[in-house]
């Protein structure tokens, strides 16, 4: 397909000035309504202010530019109720007691908070706003810049934390706000429990005076009259607000039952239509969140508690999670629905004694070595975490996928997580729900901290899906979320090392010899070498580099704000290239180290960046000084950017390794086998309804090719069936159906998605739109 960029769609601003002022911990305090389809309340924001945040470049070359920093200066408060260009400033009259505990809210109208309509601005990034400096302006007044998207905003105000009982003991004067903030976000790991309760105090504080604010298409803007710099913005924040119905962070749906839910995507856009945050992943904040919900409805978040409800009165529900590590505003996820635990018929008591959870009050504090992240209750120096070989897990789903779920799903996690442990150590979070999405979840899983999402179609057929996929997001424990990209356009960082070990953990989940996985490895990279020359051939140049700032990797504004380069082009999220480059790299610099070393070396670096965020040449530069230099054959780190991460195409090393390797065994007996039934199959024989039955249940996938390929018309309803049922990979599909350029397929296409369109993922509805056209 003949994809058109266009930087002004294709490229996702990151507006928070993460340079001057940091979020350290949010509070939100949130009631979600189904009738309304809107999640309300309100978020606090707990900030450290200093020069320690260096930024990593002043490079503002890939950054929107700015024709002055008039376009980013709020007016003086009379113009309060005055349109500035395209957007609204704010100084909103509802009082903090006006909140309703658990009612439904007000309907998310126009003209009546401040807010105008993101959707009047969908076109791309036009205002001259979007990369000011927003620090010290002499005499001109601090300005706080949030990501925020499709959320309407209805006060900003300065909390009052000196109000709270017994505050005074993180200050010496009580009446300084700021340092009591500063005290508190600087408590020592081992007062974790103790912050959390002084953080949700002073989240429920008075406000102490509104704020102005300023909204437009990426972001919130903030001030406050006579604080001119960071160190003088009021570092607690509420802000209360609603989302949109058509936000792009979350998708209201209903589930595989037909009842209603609510849940994140992996959105493109990231949070920032969930709540007002700073997206850059740098700013790496803690959390704790409260969520109420109709009593019929389970909360599951990313979270290092296993909630439990609350009653509140008839019909309501609360439930409280709250993180302890600090990872990016991106990483938060929640979905809400009414999901049945999932439990083994027979319960081992060998899974309980090793599925104990070990929080970090439990934690004996033995320390296993130095850690190089900022301080948390780090489970790597927990002598009890560290030989934790199964975390506790539990299995959500709709009621209709349990026996699904007992059959396919459940037996297979304790030996990957175990398997995952015997590879890199000790665990990164304390304990893993998995929760089965609706059909129109877009991809075949989701990682997030404590909380999986997988597709229902990793449930059909044999168990290989299921355990390869609960592999690769298993390994985004370590490699995407504990050990984040500095520069979200490296995202290999994260998926080129999940695909690699998913092969080595699901081979020592199933206890495979080791020439019986070699082999079934060998044959993994074959079936990939193929899916990743189908994908250099049909995708734009410019989006097949994995390192595409190059030199500028990392590099951000003088305020800190940058742009993901086609961050927002929908065909991005359904591109494989990140997975399929990265893992021929990795495989590459293991065969060259060999097994041993490369794994020891890997938990090593694990070790040592664990809690942190890395660049290439981080991981890079630690590799090959472990490599003694007789050995290294030509390897470095300009060279490794030259030929795998900074060019479009196939990797020449790659290339010349596939041409001169011998085709994998197993291809040879597949090719054998497949010789022989084409054979057999040219003979007239009948077939059973149930043989076939049986058949499409283990491989619908590549059955619903073959019946496209070969324009089987009897079949067409296995096909029908599929994009509807199986939206996770149905997108290949379409492309398949379109491409063939026979009109009953065309038209079976287009039926297809009138049907499934109001259901399915908005970009992936994107990308099949633009197929049908």
């Amino acid at each position: 397909m003949d994809i058109k960029l266009d930087p002004s769609r294709d490229d996702l601003p990151l507006m928070a000035n993460t340079s001057h002022i940091l979020v350290k911990h949010y509070v939100l305090d949130l009631d979600v309504d189904f009738e309304s389809q809107i999640i309300e309340g309100t978020i606090v924001l707990f900030f450290e202010s200093g020069n320690k945040f260096k930024k990593q470049s002043s490079s503002t070359e890939e950054t929107y530019p700015s024709e002055s920093n008039e376009a980013c200066k709020f007016r003086t408060p009379e113009p309060c109720h005055i349109p500035v260009t395209n957007t609204r400033t704010v100084s909103s009259k509802m009082g903090y007691n006006d909140f309703v505990i658990c009612g439904k809210g007000e309907k998310d109208t126009s003209g009546k908070d401040g807010n105008h309509d993101n959707q009047e601005q969908a076109s791309g990034i036009s205002s001259s706003k979007y990369c000011c400096d927003t620090g010290n302006h002499g005499s001109e007044d601090f300005l706080l810049v949030l990501d925020c998207c499709d959320l309407s905003v209805l006060k900003v105000e300065e909390v009052d934390v000196a109000a709270v009982p017994g505050i005074e003991k993180f200050t010496r004067s009580s009446k300084l706000r700021n340092q009591i903030v500063r005290e508190l976000v600087a408590l020592p790991a081992d007062r974790w429990r103790e912050q959390l309760d002084y953080y949700a105090r002073c989240s429920q504080a008075p406000g102490c005076g509104e704020l102005l604010f300023d909204i437009d298409t990426w972001s919130l803007q903030i001030r406050k009259t006579g604080a001119q710099t960071a160190t003088d913005f009021p570092h607690a924040i509420r802000i209360r607000y609603t989302t949109k119905p058509q936000g792009r962070s979350v998708t209201w749906t209903s589930d595989q039952s037909g009842r209603p839910c609510v849940y994140t995507m992996g959105s493109p856009i990231n949070n920032r239509a969930l709540f007002p945050c700073q997206e850059p992943p740098v700013a790496m904040s803690t959390w704790q969140a409260t969520v109420r919900a109709a009593a019929s409805f389970v909360v599951l978040m990313s979270g290092e508690n296993s909630a439990k409800p609350t009653q509140l009165r008839e019909g309501c529900s609360s439930w409280h999670y709250y993180v302890t590590m600090p990872m990016p505003a991106s990483t938060f996820t929640i979905a809400v629905g009414s999901w049945t635990e999932m439990k083994p018929e027979i319960c081992s008591s060998n899974d309980l004694a090793t599925g104990r959870s070990f929080s970090p009050f439990e934690a004996d504090f033995r320390y296993v070595g130095v850690c190089g992240h900022m301080e948390y209750p780090c489970r790597f120096q927990n002598a009890s975490a560290t030989t934790q070989e199964i975390i506790p897990h539990r299995v959500f789903a709709p009621v209709c996928l349990k026996g699904a779920c007992q059959e396919t799903l459940l037996p297979l996690i304790p030996p990957c997580l175990f398997a995952a442990h015997s590879v890199l150590g000790t665990h990164p979070f304390s304990r893993l729900d998995v929760l089965i999405v609706p059909a129109n979840f877009p991809s075949l899983g989701m990682a997030s901290p404590h909380l999986v999402f997988l597709s229902q179609s990793t449930l059909t057929g044999m168990s290989q899906l299921c355990g390869t996929r609960l592999c690769h997001e298993i390994a985004h424990a370590w490699f995407g979320l504990a050990i984040g990209a500095r520069d979200w356009t490296e995202e290999w960082l994260s998926e080129g090392f999940a695909t690699h070990l998913e092969d080595v953990f699901w081979a020592k989940a199933q206890q495979l010899a080791p020439d019986e996985a070699q082999e079934l490895q060998e044959l993994r990279a074959c079936l990939r070498w193929r899916r990743l020359q189908d994908e250099v051939r049909n995708s734009p140049e410019d989006m097949q580099v994995l390192r595409p700032n190059k030199e500028k990797t990392g590099h951000v504004s003088d305020s800190g704000s940058s742009v993901i380069k086609h961050g927002l082009n929908p065909e991005k999220v359904f591109m494989q290239v990140h997975y399929l480059k990265g893992y021929f790299l990795l495989r590459f610099l293991a065969k060259r180290l060999g097994d041993d070393t490369y794994f020891s070396f890997l938990r090593k670096f694990v070790h040592t960046f664990h809690g942190q965020l890395i660049l290439s040449q981080d991981f890079l530069q630690m590799l090959l000084e472990s490599i003694p230099e007789e050995r290294r054959l030509e390897l470095s780190v300009e060279n490794i950017f030259r030929d795998w991460l900074e060019t479009s195409g196939i990797p020449q090393p790659l290339q010349r390794e596939r041409l001169a390797g011998a085709e994998c065994g197993l291809a040879r007996q597949v090719s054998a086998e497949v010789a022989k039934w084409v054979r057999v199959n040219r003979r007239p024989r009948k077939r059973k309804r149930k043989e076939t039955e049986e058949v499409l249940e283990k491989v619908r996938h590549r059955w619903c090719e073959l019946v496209v390929k070969h324009k089987y018309t009897k079949a067409y309803r296995n096909v029908e069936r599929f994009l509807q049922e199986d939206q996770a990979m149905g997108i290949y599909l379409y492309g398949e159906l379109m491409v063939s350029e026979d009109a009953r397929q065309q038209q079976l296409a287009r039926r297809c998605f009138e049907l499934s369109r109001e259901q399915m993922d908005r970009p992936a509805a994107e990308v099949v739109a633009e197929m049908l056209l």
